[in-house]
């Protein structure tokens, strides 16, 4: 049995209007206008002065709207176009809001956009900064401390300058990021326009790895200056000290007695900062610190034992660094007293003026006078040193000054 032609089209129509029914909850769950970037940040800007940033309006559905109005928020408004905007389509439109801070410090908002489109109110945040008319900058603007092994730190200046016409009043300072942090920046700290001020920023690593960060310097209204930092936490390096042992045997007290020794990094560079020596008899010399050692790299320096009183000594060396380990050296030295020749001879039976001393180091001579021209009938030569041997003889010197031949020889050993 047919069915009437009427009959075909309404059920026809019946069954096209139960689809839509279906496909309208998902088109309404859509955000037909869209805005580009979703949200705005103006950063600082000095009171009373005006910047403007643009947003892309996007009709992202099937069919036209208008946007008909716009609820500005304190300190921002729509400067451009004017409303009602017709948009269809898959059409955009660029809207341009304005910022024009009339107080300090930050503020957050939102300017709402009303339109026919199906989210009918469109929310855009936005925020901003007002800042009193000056201009402080820092430079450099970043500072890269590149490898710094852990255990250890670096330091890096920074020069902060007024270039503004008002006196400026730094009143807060913070180090953002692991590792960093400032010094040197007396809190409150006023700048007159032209003066300039320089802190120190350091980075000592807690680990290995690359970090980064920031140093905050600002006023309790407004962030002023931002330094960006970054650097890489190695490994500390190794540090050993040869020979381990340093004996200087016995050394006449007065006088002094050098030996050489070596230090040497591995594994990463070091930074050697200072000796340890609690021994006054003992001194380290031909370092200048700091000294800092490449990896694999080497240096000498001189221990010298200088004794003030017989008898033995010791100490232990050390070396203060930033190397997971503190090498050390024993040190010893016996002080002994000074050796010393005593002469003495019978007077002569003719009439003198005096007596001259000669010494040698060979037999025979060749002699080196010594003592010139003394009365006395004796001598003690205290210059001897140890090891040595030594010949004596003495002269007679008349009132004419003529002077007679050698006495006999004596010998003297120096243990």
């Amino acid at each position: 049995m047919k069915l009437p032609q009427s009959g075909f089209r309404r059920a026809f129509s019946a069954s096209v209007i139960l689809t839509i029914a279906l496909v309208l909850p998902a088109l309404a769950g859509a955000q037909q206008l869209t805005a580009t970037p979703a949200a705005l940040r103006f950063g600082k800007v000095i009171t009373g002065q005006t910047r403007t940033l643009q947003v892309t309006l996007t009709n992202n559905g099937s069919s036209g709207i208008t946007v008909k109005s716009v609820q500005n928020a304190p300190q921002f408004t729509m400067s451009s176009p004017s409303l009602p905007v017709k948009l269809a389509a898959g059409m955009s439109t660029q809207i341009a809001i304005t910022y024009t801070p009339t107080t300090l410090g930050q503020i957050l908002a939102t300017v709402t956009l009303t339109s026919t489109a199906s989210n009918s109110s469109l929310q855009v945040p936005v925020r901003g900064a007002g800042v009193t008319e000056w201009a402080l900058t820092a430079n450099p603007t970043s500072l890269a401390f590149g490898s710094v092994p852990t255990g250890s730190s670096s330091t890096l200046p920074v020069v902060l300058t007024n270039s503004g016409a008002a006196e400026i009043t730094i009143s807060q300072d913070e180090a953002k990021g692991t590792g960093f942090s400032l010094s040197g920046l007396p809190l409150p700290l006023n700048l007159a326009p032209g003066d300039s001020y320089t802190f120190n920023a350091t980075f000592a690593p807690q680990s290995t790895g690359s970090a980064s960060g920031a140093l905050w310097i600002s006023n309790p209204k407004s962030t002023i200056v931002k330094v960006f930092v970054n650097g890489v936490g190695t490994a500390a390096g190794q540090l050993t000290m040869s020979p381990a042992t340093i004996n200087f045997g016995n050394v006449v007290d007065g006088t002094s007695a050098s030996q050489t020794g070596t230090l040497t990094a591995t594994g990463a560079s070091v930074t050697i900062t200072s000796t340890n020596s609690n021994n006054p008899e003992f001194s380290v010399a031909g370092l200048s610190f700091p000294v800092t050692l490449a990896a694999g790299h080497s240096t000498n320096f001189t221990v010298s034992f200088s004794p003030q009183s017989s008898g033995a000594a010791s100490e232990t060396l050390t070396f203060s660094s930033n190397a997971t380990s503190t090498p050390s050296a024993s040190l010893s030295g016996t002080g002994i007293a000074p050796y010393s020749v005593s002469l003495s001879w019978d007077a002569s039976s003719s009439q003198v003026s005096g007596y001259n001393v000669y010494r040698g180091g060979k037999n025979g001579g060749p002699y080196t006078k010594i003592d010139t021209l003394d009365s006395n009938t004796s001598y003690t030569d205290s210059t001897v040193a140890s090891g040595n041997t030594y010949y004596y003889v003495t002269t007679a010197v008349n009132s004419s000054g003529q002077e007679s031949s050698y006495s006999n020889q004596v010998k003297a050993v120096i243990p």
